[in-house]
């Protein structure tokens, strides 16, 4: 049996984290999840960014083009459309385990990272113009971002909580979500609004790289991995949260995020065979499910308790990395990556639209 299959099986499920027309048109999605056991999908602004510099687009934005849309319109457009494509493939899954999993996932503007009355009124949009029961809408777990997330939670708004790197990070969006949930049960409203938690790992350890001793290298990511997995398992304990189940409401699955390694001297199934857990899901690129499917390995799972990451996490603080100060700016760092990301993204289409009209 394949890692792929022997992983899912132990109870974690695999999303791609990838988009592109062309990978529905091939058959190559379909492909994943026979063959791969992956059951849900992410996407971001440098994926379709790619998709559109490959010219796999231009008929669709030439036709597009004539019709006056700007180039953010026709940039969601034509997203919507691609996941609405993938969410019909993924909707079995998601049929079949009555909702917790066959996600995909659409962003709103990086742009409103730190508007929440905007973010809040872009999400609802988008989820009412997919029009798919198994689309997530992408919101950063920002400071201005958790209010909005408790606001489409509470709206019936399906939410992927993004740019989380700690467990006190994590715990926040958690709270967030779980606000928006007693709302709906104190409005005697359906609870069972789906979420995760979008924790980033690798870059962790790209961001102290060359700043610690040997024995520490690609460690910082697994062990911040191991108290945000402990922060999650206590609050599935918590009667917070067996409350709102006993109402009907769904639990926000925690989401590994940024699990390419990038340290060509490291594993390449570094964050998928230690970030291995029960009712959690890994997203990853391409290139690191086919290596896990290739060559990886399941281990013993990660132990509810964190195991050994406090005395991990005194170890860099020894080392002179304060992590909470770096959860900080790792946050924003990302947010602003989003930024760039999003503003190439949108020149790239408008480029392309000046070359074929």
């Amino acid at each position: 049996m394949k890692a792929t299959q022997t992983l899912h099986e132990h109870g974690q499920s695999l999303w791609l984290d990838n988009i592109t027309r062309r990978l529905l048109d091939s058959g190559q999605i379909q492909q994943y999840i026979d063959r791969y056991a992956v059951t849900g999908l992410t996407s971001n602004p440098s994926i379709f960014d790619k998709a559109v510099e490959s010219g796999y687009y231009d008929d669709a934005i030439r036709d597009k083009s004539r019709t006056g849309r700007s180039d953010e319109e026709l940039f969601f457009e034509l997203a919507i459309e691609d996941l609405r494509r993938a969410a019909d493939e993924f909707l079995p899954v998601h049929e079949r385990t009555d909702g917790v999993d066959g996600w995909v996932s659409l962003e709103v503007s990086p742009l409103l990272a730190h508007d929440t009355a905007a973010t809040i009124e872009a999400a609802k949009t988008l989820h009412a113009r997919a029009a798919r029961p198994n689309l997530l809408i992408k919101i950063p777990g920002t400071p201005e971002g958790l209010p909005a997330i408790t606001e489409c939670i509470a709206s019936g708004v399906p939410v992927n909580v993004t740019l989380l790197f700690s467990a006190e990070q994590y715990e926040a969006a958690a709270n967030a979500y779980l606000a928006g949930v007693e709302r709906r049960v104190e409005g005697e409203l359906d609870p069972a609004v789906g979420s995760v938690a979008s924790v980033f790992m690798s870059r962790w350890d790209a961001a102290v790289a060359g700043r610690v001793p040997e024995e520490l290298k690609e460690q910082l990511g697994l062990a911040v991995g191991l108290a945000t997995y402990r922060a999650y398992r206590q609050l599935l304990d918590s009667e917070r949260v067996q409350r709102v189940q006993n109402s009907g409401a769904r639990v926000q699955r925690l989401l590994w995020a940024s699990t390419s390694t990038k340290d060509p001297a490291a594993s390449d199934t570094l964050y998928v065979h230690g970030l291995a857990a029960p009712f959690t899901i890994n997203t990853m690129p391409d290139a690191t499910l086919q290596a896990f499917y290739d060559h990886g390995e399941v281990g013993e799972p990660m132990p509810a308790d964190g195991g050994d990451c406090d005395a991990m996490l005194a170890r860099f603080r020894d080392a002179g990395i304060d992590v909470t100060e770096l959860a900080t700016k790792l946050q924003a760092e990302g947010a602003k990556s989003f930024v760039a990301a999003w503003t190439d993204l949108l020149e790239r289409i408008a480029a392309q639209r000046t070359a074929l009209t």
